[in-house]
């Protein structure tokens, strides 16, 4: 950072990766924030840079990328102007959320005042289960105060515009984290608008991991009558009794774009730039595209129109490889009526399955650097494998009445059939 813009900074916040200083994201006068690598973490040949969008360099980085890489940490919309409201700050000053949230967010990160070190998990008596009672009246107080915000000391974060809480799991019960102590799951209640979405999520990711994609965990559960989504974190790991933080991005941070502008319609990542993002950063990119193309023909099948670029990750494990993240929020969006049949990112020209032809293939497998019919002979697989779940009564966890997912089962069960006869014409 130069020397004028130092004697302008008016606050700054140390980010660490684990228990190292990975820079300083300062604040200026003017609103503006700017990040620094720290010398250390410039000198570790083994420390990798907090984005791809964020190269190591001594330079420091401007306010536009700093609001796309840890300003996509945060909430979004009403979620974030509520726990602005609960905060007493800005919706618009991502600055002043990290400051207040950042102690657990998604990734590896935490953004912690100068001289004030990350705290020590704790150790002792686990933290109380909340039980039926606890969790209701908890559910009930997350619209007004998302994350807790505020309340006893959580600092808490997660991106995204639905509704949900960081927790900890242990032998089934639900726990709010103690200070210091690493979250491994995520709470997702049911918005009203939209009943059976928690019974839908569950679902889809359990059709997605039959038919062979590597998908999040969750299991439908209900307490008081709400339902909700218990969600595995895929970006933290059990390692020697240890709940370890993996390094994670989305495909907008990791492109620079800010949350506002995560679909492609707007301008922002598009599956051309989703391809060449895994084929430059991944450790293994031949297998990473893959993945990618057979989530696209996923949410082509079951109808998923909102898989923008903050619904996809990278994730870096401990060992250096970066990979695709495990496929997570997949919802059959159809079954919705007001919401938007659009897909987020287009399928080749395609805007939804009715209109894919061959065209639409054509345009994806080139955007993918993928052979045309090897494209074609995967989609036909991949809707076989889906179908043949579905078939079999798939088992979706915590939900054990069928009448809780309605026609959603027959209605992919069609849609796969569709997509077979589209490309075999």
């Amino acid at each position: 950072m130069t020397r004028d813009v130092r004697r302008d900074i008016l606050d700054r916040l140390v980010v660490w990766s684990d228990r190292h200083i990975a820079g300083e994201l300062a604040l200026d006068r003017s609103g503006a924030m700017h990040f620094t690598y720290a010398p250390d973490w410039l000198a570790d040949r083994d420390a990798g840079p907090l984005s791809h969008a964020l190269p190591k360099q001594a330079a420091p980085f401007d306010d536009a990328l700093c609001r796309a890489v840890f300003g996509g940490l945060l909430p979004e919309e009403s979620q974030r102007t509520a726990v602005a409201r609960a905060l007493g700050v800005s919706p618009d000053n991502p600055f002043r959320l990290l400051a207040a949230l950042g102690g657990d967010v998604a990734g590896a990160l935490a953004f912690l005042p100068s001289g004030e070190p990350p705290p020590d998990e704790p150790v002792g008596d686990a933290a109380p289960a909340l039980g039926d009672a606890g969790l209701a009246a908890l559910l009930d107080r997350l619209p007004g105060v998302p994350m807790l915000a505020g309340e006893g000391g959580a600092r808490l974060s997660l991106a995204g515009a639905q509704g949900k809480l960081p927790v900890v799991l242990r032998d089934g019960a639900i726990a709010v984290p103690r200070i210091g102590e690493p979250s491994t799951h995520l709470i997702k209640p049911e918005p009203e608008r939209f009943p059976g979405l928690a019974a839908n999520e569950a679902f889809c990711l359990a059709l997605a991991r039959a038919a062979g994609l590597d998908a999040a965990m969750a299991e439908w559960r209900i307490v008081a009558g709400r339902p909700y989504l218990l969600v595995s974190r895929y970006d933290r790991v059990k390692r020697d009794g240890q709940t370890i933080r993996l390094h994670q991005e989305d495909f907008a941070q990791a492109l620079g774009v800010p949350s506002h502008r995560k679909y492609a319609s707007e301008g922002g990542p598009t599956f051309r730039d989703s391809f060449a993002l895994l084929r430059a950063v991944t450790t293994r990119p031949a297998r990473e595209v893959l993945k990618l193309a057979d989530a696209a023909l996923f949410n082509l099948i079951v109808g998923n129109a909102d898989a923008h670029a903050k619904n996809f990750s990278l994730l870096r494990h401990g060992t250096g490889e970066v990979v695709l993240a495990p496929l997570y929020d997949l919802v059959a969006t159809h079954q919705w009526p007001e919401l938007s049949a659009r897909l987020a990112m287009r399928f080749g020209r395609a805007s939804a399955l009715e209109d894919v032809d061959a065209d639409s293939f054509a345009r994806f497998a080139e955007e993918g650097g993928l052979g045309l019919p090897f494209l074609r002979r995967r989609a036909v697989e991949l809707a076989g494998r889906i179908a043949t779940a579905i078939d079999g009564g798939l088992a979706v966890p915590g939900v054990d009445d069928p009448v809780l997912l309605g026609d959603l089962p027959g209605t992919i069960r069609d849609r796969a059939e569709r997509l077979t006869l589209k490309v075999q014409r």
